[in-house]
């Protein structure tokens, strides 16, 4: 499908997941010899997409291939799957620009889902309520990801970790995700802030690795911070900041 020279600027998401058309790739290509702007802005997807699947990396659980085996033959087995009908070439390009901004939330939903679903078998209402709140989870995420104004800043907290947040003015939501994330020892957390003009708001808790939507209003905050707190959190920040990164804009 050809483009109009403004559409360009729209395709980055899609050129850092690999979800073009090769004329589409080879123009957008291009398009970025030219634009400094969209070279950056592909950049930060693809380091986006890239911290956001080993954010969720998790090896399974040891036990997890013998309960599954002893579980198995209660499972109804799947019909076969008939493949959909191809779209028409004009209308696939759209639909492909259109859905797959979401994949950069895919390799939560792979690891979030795909867990949930086999531990199901064996947990029953409590996991199959654990799974309700992970899809809620994903849904969100997925929305700021998929948001037309969504922006990526990328940082470094003082304990080693990686972080990225994505905000989106439209959804007025942003997402923190932290890699190498150290454990915070016993009877600790870690907990985010936003910085709204000198003041931190809680923002939410994380303990580990993984993504998670900031709690409170970003529309106003200028930065997120991150400070080691005690277990449960607190109303104010009661050690040095790990991270202050400025909320993108």
């Amino acid at each position: 499908m050809k483009h109009h020279a403004t559409d360009a600027h729209t395709l980055a998401a899609a050129y850092a997941l690999g979800a073009l058309e090769d004329d589409e790739r080879g123009a957008f290509e291009d398009h970025l010899q030219a634009c400094e702007a969209c070279r950056l802005e592909a950049a930060e997807f693809e380091a986006t997409a890239a911290r956001l699947a080993a954010a969720v990396a998790q090896p399974p659980p040891t036990a997890a291939k013998a309960q599954v085996m002893a579980a198995i033959d209660g499972v109804r087995q799947l019909p076969p799957r008939i493949p959909a009908p191809a779209a028409a070439p004009a209308l696939g390009g759209l639909l492909r620009r259109k859905a797959l901004p979401l994949a950069m939330a895919a390799s939560v939903a792979a690891a979030v889902l795909g867990g949930a679903t086999v531990w199901q078998l064996q947990n029953g209402q409590e996991l199959k309520q654990q799974a309700r709140q992970a899809q809620q989870q994903l849904d969100a995420v997925s929305a700021v990801l998929a948001a037309p104004d969504a922006r990526a800043v990328h940082g470094r907290a003082a304990n080693g970790a990686l972080t990225t947040v994505v905000a989106s003015e439209r959804q007025n939501r942003a997402v923190f995700t932290a890699a190498n994330l150290p454990a915070p020892g016993a009877g600790k957390t870690y907990q985010l802030w936003l910085d709204h003009d000198g003041t931190m708001r809680p923002a939410g808790l994380i303990h580990g690795d993984g993504t998670v939507i900031l709690t409170g209003n970003p529309a106003d905050a200028g930065a997120v911070g991150l400070t080691l707190e005690p277990a449960g959190g607190s109303p104010q920040p009661t050690t040095a900041p790990l991270l202050l990164m400025t909320l993108p804009t």
